[in-house]
């Protein structure tokens, strides 16, 4: 079976696209960043976050705004909310993406797990902050404009 899009790929889906082909392509490195600063924090700071807009960057989420946009969106979120309390850092990653005044869960269980992501990448986390922000703005992803 054969499974293609119809329609062509619409400006407010591309992120999205861009996204899922950034977490993939960076699977260690995100994996090692997710690992460092859930030891820094654990969930004191929130889920973190990519937000894409007006340049990528990585944010905190905390859980009430969380909490309180599902309220705003007649608790569609409530899965992600699940999602977010539930998930284990040890195994796999959850982040939020967030472009084009939409949210996008990415969740992925990294071989090898996050820990060891953390320890064969061997930087420290302003380090993969500094890279993986450099990667996103090398052109992956659309700038504020659109283009």
């Amino acid at each position: 079976m054969i499974f293609t899009t119809t329609q062509p790929e619409s400006a407010d889906n591309q992120w999205r696209r861009q996204l899922d082909r950034f977490v993939k392509k960076n699977q260690q490195e995100l994996a090692a960043l997710y690992w460092g600063l859930w030891l820094e924090n654990g969930k004191e700071q929130g889920a973190i976050g990519i937000d894409l807009q007006p340049t990528p960057h990585f944010v905190y989420c905390p859980q009430e705004q969380i909490e309180k946009l599902n309220n705003q969106v007649e608790n569609r979120l409530q899965e992600i909310l699940g999602i977010i309390e539930n998930h284990q850092p040890e195994v796999e990653v959850v982040m939020i993406g967030i472009g084009k005044g939409e949210i996008k869960l990415i969740q992925f269980a990294p071989e090898p797990s996050p820990p060891v992501c953390f320890e064969q990448v061997g930087q420290a986390v302003d380090g993969l902050l500094e890279l993986l922000e450099g990667r996103m703005r090398e052109g992956i992803f659309l700038n504020a404009e659109g283009r």
